[in-house]
């Protein structure tokens, strides 16, 4: 016998193993993973296996605090913000108001030049910044919930699944309304990414670029590039595939449910 298939025998013998999966549940939760997760990741039709799974372990999944969503804090370089520069107390404001005091500590035009491009750079910086985040967020729950319309079709396959096949079925049909609902809600989030401004070269914003690259990037800060993203076919494409996937499987369900009927029937003449 090859070397890979008594590896490939073995991984199998070891999921065999009685406890094995609540074994690696319990790392997974150690890890950081949720039990949507961790109930995705292991092919279980209900969240409550992984429940039962993490229990046996000693292991209380009420226990962990809520993960706090994903955020993108604003930056500040050489106390520019972009949002509070030209307000009282800001850079920009005070450096103006020096300049018409003809005070000493006033700065030269070219200085004053750089001042107001890097907030105008910090500015979009931050906004880009802050709708990648909100739409990397959306993706990753759009995607989960697409997955979990996968789990729930294979879970009403699964013989050991707890419940009525009706119930699971249900299941399914709720999370594919979910999945377009998520959808929807990514696609409003991407095309707000769209309309902001894009920190890439261009002949009108060669002078912000060399702000950003100059000091927002040499301060340490990550890049941020605006993704090509066209969110309404991308959406389209995800709704149409949905659709097409469900459309099969009401077909197969009512093949199902048409042979429970007549098995019924003919249990009852």
């Amino acid at each position: 016998m090859s070397t890979e298939r008594e590896r490939a025998l073995a991984a199998l013998r070891d999921w065999s193993v009685p406890g094995r999966r609540a074994d690696l549940a319990a790392a997974a939760w150690a890890a950081g993973a949720t039990v949507v997760a961790i109930a995705e990741a292991a092919r279980v039709g209900s969240r409550q296996t992984i429940y039962d799974d993490l229990k046996s372990r000693g292991i209380d999944p009420s226990a962990r605090p809520k993960e706090k969503k994903m955020t993108a804090t604003a930056i500040a370089v050489d106390g520019l913000n972009g949002a509070t520069d030209d307000q009282p107390g800001g850079r920009l404001y005070e450096a103006v108001i020096a300049q018409r005091e003809g005070r000493a500590d006033a700065p030269a035009k070219e200085e004053f030049g750089r001042m107001l491009l890097l907030s105008l750079a910090v500015s979009q910086y931050n906004e880009l910044r802050a709708a990648l985040a909100k739409e990397e967020e959306a993706r990753a729950e759009r995607d989960r919930a697409l997955h979990l319309v996968e789990v729930r079709w294979e879970a009403l396959g699964d013989p050991a699944g707890k419940g009525s096949w009706l119930h699971g079925h249900h299941a399914y049909v709720v999370a594919v309304d979910s999945a377009h609902r998520a959808i929807d809600a990514w696609k409003a989030v991407a095309k707000n990414v769209e309309g902001k401004g894009s920190l890439r070269r261009g002949s009108d914003t060669d002078r912000l670029v060399d702000a950003y690259e100059r000091h927002i990037l040499a301060a340490g800060h990550p890049p941020v590039n605006k993704p090509d993203i066209d969110a309404e076919a991308e959406a389209a494409r995800l709704h149409e595939e949905l659709n097409q996937a469900d459309e099969h499987r009401r077909r197969l369900a009512a093949r199902t449910l048409g042979l429970a009927s007549q098995g019924g029937q003919e249990n009852g003449s």
